[in-house]
């Protein structure tokens, strides 16, 4: 979507003619197999005269590129604001006069902008067989355009989806200050393709002339200008690209990447995949080796770790996500070597209340673990993440819960995932878990605060915090969470040493935690 600011005036110099001039000058009509087409026009109140002016002539410059009649592109017209009227149904007219004539004497409607009402009044009424529109059976293309100036008043993600879903394909139009986020959760894919921005005289003869093209049928491809960076494939009215093998396709589904097979295939590496041109090959962290299998890496035994998992089930969530963060725990739990001589895995979840799901020593084996975590049940509510923190380490971490004794020197791992702002302090709770031996990870995904999260982790908070926006790709590097953890050099004098495994068990740790999460993240974006 492209567009240059300019006044209401110029474009309303520039639509009330140019659109029926120019249109006139581009040679014979186009000739289109049956089409049903539907307009969904905003008439609301904020639509203000000249734009409504602007809207109107729009449609007629495209009514007159049309091939229209009872058995070529039949047209409707509806108009909404908190109210759906039907200008004219499918089966009204046959000649392109007719049409023209409804549509010029169109009277806006000023009142709010019920877009969903007006897309439900469409997919249920407008393009119904009552109405005009040819049987499903006969398997003429169904199209709405939808063309608004402002946000819906309600919500229009769920019912566009349902529309798409029985096959009507949606262009979104947007005048001026049009939503451009309700404009694409309206659009039909790939939405490059069906969302435009109408801010000037170009941008709407640009539409008009690539819906012209999709429906004419021509071979866009040969006339160059597709911006395929490798291939371009040609189909009736429009194109798409392609990729040459090892190679796929790029955000602006035009460009070529090369092809990461590591998310792309069962590698099956225990800690990292690496994409090598058509091949892969495993990676272990630092101080592990590659083990025959070409796939695991040889592991520090002696390791022991208390782990406990503050898992975020508050409402915004949402249960799909919960379900996601069940694979991530369960991930975590892969890599381990539970037991109970070894780690101990404990999870609590939070939301306006604090629910221990199961203590550090009740599981001795991962699959124990693992089966205990999906039978999890989602709590929903609010977002008490300190309620959370002071459980945890007035709880979680006690002998009575599972937790070994201190004089042991077992490492103690808070993990806190959580994906909003809490809804109570934790400043307390999470210096006291600091205090107490504990070493804290935040893991914060949407509207998670930073600085909750730098709160809650422990020093540096580089090392400790990661964040995504949508669960995209977590990587930190390892060489540095070693010397961080378990440094090599410097050990003032008194300090008492660790066992290397032990160490090396709480590098594996956040490393292989760090790893899954990014292996989660990536397969739920694809």
């Amino acid at each position: 979507m492209r567009g240059l600011p300019c006044s209401p005036l110029p474009i309303l110099l520039l639509l009330l003619q140019p659109w029926e001039t120019q249109l006139q000058f581009e040679g014979p009509r186009c000739r289109t197999g049956p089409l049903d087409l539907v307009f969904v026009i905003d008439s609301s109140r904020s639509v203000r005269p000249f734009e409504f002016e602007t809207m109107r002539q729009f449609l007629v410059g495209l009514l007159r590129r049309l091939d229209v009649g009872p058995n070529a592109t039949r047209v409707g017209v509806i108009q909404y604001s908190s109210q759906v009227q039907s200008v004219f149904r499918l089966g009204a007219f046959s000649r392109r006069e007719d049409m023209e004539r409804a549509i010029r004497a169109l009277v806006p409607l000023a009142q709010g902008t019920m877009t969903g009402l007006a897309i439900q009044y469409a997919m249920n009424v407008a393009f119904s067989v009552a109405e005009g529109a040819r049987p499903l059976e006969a398997r003429v293309p169904r199209v709405a355009v939808i063309v608004t100036d402002g946000r819906p008043q309600d919500r229009v993600a769920e019912v566009a989806a349902q529309a798409r879903a029985r096959g009507i394909e949606i262009y979104a139009v947007g005048v001026q200050r049009a939503d451009v986020g309700s404009l694409r959760a309206m659009a039909s894919p790939p939405l490059d393709e069906h969302v435009f921005l109408v801010e000037s005289f170009d941008l709407i003869q640009e539409f008009g002339l690539q819906f012209q093209g999709r429906l004419c049928g021509k071979n866009l491809c040969a006339e160059g200008g597709h911006g395929c960076q490798h291939q371009c494939v040609s189909s009736p009215g429009t194109f798409h690209c392609t990729c040459n093998p090892g190679y796929q396709l790029a955000a602006d589904h035009k460009g070529c990447l090369a092809r990461d097979l590591c998310n792309g295939i069962d590698h099956g590496c225990e800690f990292q995949c690496v994409s090598d041109g058509l091949t892969y090959r495993c990676l272990c962290p630092d101080g592990r080796q590659l083990q025959a299998d070409g796939k695991s890496c040889n592991r520090c035994r002696e390791g022991h770790v208390d782990l406990v998992l503050l898992v975020d089930g508050s409402k915004s969530v949402r249960p799909q996500n919960f379900e996601l963060v069940k694979r991530f725990v369960n991930q975590i739990v892969d890599f381990l070597d539970v037991s109970p001589e070894g780690t101990r895995v404990g999870m609590v979840q939070f939301s306006s209340r604090v629910r221990t799901e199961f203590p550090l020593g009740r599981y001795g084996t991962a699959a124990e673990v693992k089966q205990a975590v999906l039978a999890v049940e989602y709590m929903e509510r609010g977002t008490m993440t300190g309620l959370a923190l002071r459980h945890m380490v007035e709880h979680s971490f006690s002998e009575a819960q599972g937790a070994r004794p201190r004089v042991l020197n077992v490492p103690r791992v808070g993990l806190v995932f959580t994906d909003g702002r809490s809804q109570d302090d934790i400043s307390v709770w999470a210096a006291r878990a600091k205090e107490e031996g504990i070493v804290m990870y935040a893991v914060g995904v949407g509207k998670a605060v930073e600085e909750e999260l730098r709160e809650i982790a422990s020093e540096p908070a580089e090392l400790h915090v990661s964040y995504s926006p949508d669960f995209s790709t977590m990587t930190h590097l390892l060489e540095n969470l070693k010397g961080s953890i378990c440094p090599e050099e410097g050990i003032s004098a008194g300090t008492e040493l660790r066992s290397p495994c032990e160490c090396e068990s709480l590098v594996e740790f956040q490393g292989r935690t760090l790893g899954a999460l990014e292996s989660l993240t990536q397969n739920h974006i694809l």
